[in-house]
């Protein structure tokens, strides 16, 4: 049997990559298998070797365009997911409140569009102190996470989110996330007085102690 060149990119083999719809079918197997998103590089180390994760992925997206699932991207990981206009359908089994506080919110809002940003840099957009109560929640909750330490004096932490979040909203990546007027009117962030605008001492635990918490975010 002939040797068949390699892909660019790709070791040369001894051995013939299986066709082009078999890797398809390989991919969506692990795919649908996987309970997290996978990248194109975890598909290469489980495929066989030779394969092409990368244009298995095109052609299987395609393939499931305008089905009830759809071939989606996270960030840089793959997943099959439901298709987003029948999400509704799904409401039912799946819905399970989780109720946030409007400090939780607006610091979550905050680090998706500012991303890395810095718990000092939180507060000063936010106008008041972040509790750690509600970075802990939102890492607990693995919306967020700690990114890479500012080179400044402290050297502070900074934080992202994560693709866990990018994945619950639907979103490829932090771009697509909606415009801030659009956040605005969803009652997701408020305008606020700038820094000093309000009189006397003010925090998270003040916030979080209110009534009529917000819904907006359900899982």
């Amino acid at each position: 049997m002939p040797r068949v060149a390699p892909a660019p990119g790709q070791e040369d083999s001894l051995f013939e990559a299986p066709p082009m719809a078999e890797q398809e079918r390989m991919v969506e197997a692990v795919l649908f298998a996987s309970a997290e998103p996978v990248t194109a590089r975890e598909l290469e180390e489980r495929l066989p070797h030779g394969c092409d994760a990368a244009e298995a992925l095109v052609h299987l997206r395609k393939r499931y365009e305008g089905r009830g699932v759809a071939v989606v991207k996270v960030g840089d990981a793959w997943a099959i997911r439901t298709a987003p206009d029948l999400g509704y359908l799904m409401q039912k089994e799946t819905v399970e409140t989780r109720k946030l506080s409007r400090a939780a919110i607006e610091t979550l809002a905050i680090i998706a569009y500012h991303q890395p940003v810095t718990r000092a840099e939180i507060e000063e957009i936010r106008g008041v102190s972040v509790s750690r109560g509600t970075i802990d929640q939102l890492i607990e909750m693995e919306w967020i996470r700690f990114g890479r330490r500012r080179m400044t004096p402290g050297r502070p932490v900074t934080f992202v989110v994560t693709p866990g979040f990018l994945d619950h909203f639907g979103l490829e990546s932090a771009r697509d996330l909606p415009g801030l007027k659009e956040l605005r009117s969803a009652g997701l962030l408020e305008s606020r007085p700038p820094p000093g605008a309000m009189p006397g001492p003010h925090s998270d635990e003040e916030e979080e102690s209110a009534e009529g918490q917000s819904e907006l975010f359900e899982d």
